[in-house]
């Protein structure tokens, strides 16, 4: 009788390690836990630890809780403008509702995945070239809204959306390159314009200034000489003034003072 009890005993033991080894499940921190049982979906959403289930009539659906960041491949499109472009993107969501995430939608990355993909077509074509270059922060904005509409539904929150870069063909590069070149040339122009408009200004005025007081102009011939004498590898030519050179001639032919001979002869 003894060894009847025991041997139930040992049975019934047996059976309770099968049955928790079968019903037990660990859901991690950053995991909760989704129960069907029996194809029905259970209200109660399973937290982070040891659970049990019913073996056999559960079925316990594990769900990461944490911020996904998946790449969007490079997508091909025509902007506003006409300007052929490649933009990829990289896209971070959240499960915030595990029980929608897994009967809302059959796989909700994917979905993500293509709801990117599709909105970030529709914002090429939506904008022009300029938009995509200097504009990525209004376009994020965007494309976080044409994603996050429709995902909220499946249980996922959309965190951020990146737009990484924009690839240009050679030509449209090319084109750019030269219409940047144009506009430093034409800033350039201008502000040698501008530098000219000002410096004859000056001038304007120290030749005013000169024109009230000769001598100043005479100063001002005596400066430029002595400057261009110290560079000692060019020849230097001074104008003199017509008048100048006639008084110089009349002089030589003047006769000499009679006043003069008389102190010579004595």
């Amino acid at each position: 009788m003894v060894e009847e009890l025991v041997a139930a005993g040992a049975a019934v033991v047996s059976a309770a390690a099968v049955y928790v080894t079968a019903a037990a499940r660990v859901v991690k921190q950053y995991e909760r836990g989704v129960v069907f049982r029996l194809g029905r979906l259970r209200p109660e959403v399973r937290g982070p630890g040891f659970t049990m289930v019913v073996p056999f009539v559960d079925r316990l659906r594990k769900v990461n809780m944490q911020i996904v960041t998946m790449p969007v491949p490079a997508q091909e499109g025509i902007t506003r403008d006409n300007v052929t472009v490649r933009v990829d993107a990289v896209v971070s969501f959240q499960v915030t509702s595990p029980a929608d995430a897994v009967v809302r939608v059959e796989d909700y990355r994917f979905a993500v995945s293509q709801m990117a993909q599709t909105s970030l077509r529709s914002i090429i074509g939506r904008s022009e070239l300029d938009d995509l270059l200097s504009r990525r922060e209004q376009l994020n904005r965007g494309l976080e809204l044409m994603i996050d509409s429709p995902a909220v539904e499946w249980g996922v929150s959309i965190d951020r959306v990146e737009i990484k870069d924009v690839s240009l063909p050679e030509t449209m590069k090319r084109s750019m390159a030269r219409q940047a070149e144009a506009d430093r040339e034409r800033r350039a122009r201008v502000i040698n314009a501008d530098a000219e408009l000002q410096a004859s200004k000056k001038l304007a005025e120290a030749a005013q200034q000169m024109a009230d007081t000769p001598a100043a102009l005479q100063l001002r011939l005596l400066q430029t000489v002595v400057a261009v004498a110290a560079e000692k590898n060019s020849t230097l030519v001074l104008p003199f003034l017509v008048e100048l050179l006639r008084f110089l001639e009349r002089a030589q032919q003047l006769p000499p003072a009679p006043g003069g001979s008389n102190s010579g002869q004595s």
